[in-house]
């Protein structure tokens, strides 16, 4: 169903990397999750009405917020697709991250509303009835639910959209949702015992978690999130199958969509190439991460020592005694400037973010007495940097 859905609507499925393409699967899977849901919550709706359940009718409730979040996505996918223009160069694509935030808020509201309604039941129990039709018809809005967090998710791994993934996400809590309200229905039946407001306010919990969780994977891109390792390493690695490229460090990414991506890195080349070489192979990795990964890239060169042995020799030692002191520790820009009575060793140490100011003072006084346990005549430059990449 889904790769027919996809043929249908989707017109050149494969080119992912097309903004329009992108567009056209967001487009349906907002329709696809609003038809589904509506119909959801007409189903349960009535169920709960008739049946006096309110599990059913928080349920019900959870669906339509489910479909006025694929229809606030619709725009969003919309407004997203816009090109860039002078105001926005880097185009409109954080209008995803928008219109996703503004649908975690709905979620909390509906949250809100079915747990007050759900403690009201608590307090004041009421027995609800049980049908068997209500029953089939729950389990098929499981079976839905199931399909449409399928769905999802494959297209959001295609495209690798983050909000396809939160709501293929959300649709399997839906699932678990429907699934306790059948339970509370089961044991009203044959035990007589009443609990609907308990599972009612354990779904209004869920549905409040799901809105904390929307909005706070919403918000992170939108203040500055740490580069994902995943996408570090995708550039890193494409970009060290270049020839001269030797090392690289300092990769910063700024997030502007799904689809929208600008990174700078530091290249290190060596010193004994011509600026003519290092120029051209460096536009060409430009050129081609922009062409292949829609990622507008933008490469600093760094020349490094390559052939004097004893300078490459320092530095493996420098880095061993920094991996003594912390492993996930890192150096580069490393360089080595002899004097009549000193030399002197500069680079830049890259620290990870729990370090506190104290911590890396302590840590670097004894880095520094321990290169010059190598040689008294050691002095070392060293900046202290923190990583732009999250940690695993």
């Amino acid at each position: 169903m889904t790769n027919l859905l996809v043929k249908l609507f989707v017109k050149n499925s494969e080119d992912i990397h097309d903004q329009k393409v992108r567009t056209s699967y967001g487009i349906l899977t907002s329709i696809v999750g609003i038809i589904c849901n509506l119909i959801l919550f007409l189903c349960k709706f009535t169920i709960g009405f008739l049946i006096n359940s309110i599990s059913v009718t928080a349920d019900a409730f959870n669906n339509l917020s489910d479909s006025a979040s694929s229809l606030i996505s619709l725009v969003g996918v919309k407004l997203a697709s816009r090109p860039a223009d002078k105001e926005h160069p880097f185009g409109h694509g954080r209008y995803e991250y928008v219109s996703a935030l503004i649908v975690a808020f709905l979620v909390l509201q509906v949250g809100f509303t079915c747990f007050k309604s759900s403690v009201n039941k608590i307090l004041h129990p009421e027995s609800t009835s049980f049908a068997m039709i209500s029953i089939i018809i729950l389990f098929l809005s499981i079976f839905l639910k199931a399909w449409l967090s399928f769905f999802n998710r494959k297209l959001g791994n295609r495209i690798n959209s983050s909000v396809m993934k939160a709501t293929a996400a959300d649709a399997l809590g839906d699932v678990l949702i429907t699934s306790a309200t059948v339970i509370s229905l089961f044991i009203g039946h044959f035990t007589g015992l009443r609990v609907d407001g308990y599972m009612g306010a354990a779904v209004s919990i869920f549905v409040l978690i799901s809105g904390f969780n929307i909005a706070k994977d919403t918000l992170e891109p939108l203040i500055g999130q740490a580069i994902d390792p995943k996408l570090c390493k995708m550039i890193v690695k494409k970009v060290m199958e270049y020839p001269y490229i030797i090392g690289t460090h300092d990769l910063v990414a700024h997030n502007y969509g799904p689809s929208h991506i600008m990174a700078t890195i530091h290249c290190e080349v060596p010193n004994d190439i011509s600026m003519e070489d290092a120029h051209e192979v460096i536009d060409k990795i430009e050129r081609d991460m922009l062409r292949d990964e829609n990622i507008f890239l933008v490469i600093h060169m760094d020349p490094v020592e390559v052939n004097n042995e004893k300078v490459k020799e320092i530095r493996v030692q420098v880095t061993k005694k920094v991996k003594e002191l912390e492993e996930k520790a890192t150096i580069h820009d490393f360089r080595v400037v002899n004097g009549e009575s000193q030399i002197n060793l500069i680079f830049d140490l890259v620290l990870p973010h729990h370090y506190k100011p104290k911590e890396e003072e302590e840590l670097l006084f004894e880095l520094l007495e321990r290169i010059k346990e190598l040689d008294e005549r050691y002095q070392c430059v060293i900046t202290i940097e923190n990583s732009f990449i999250a940690e695993e």
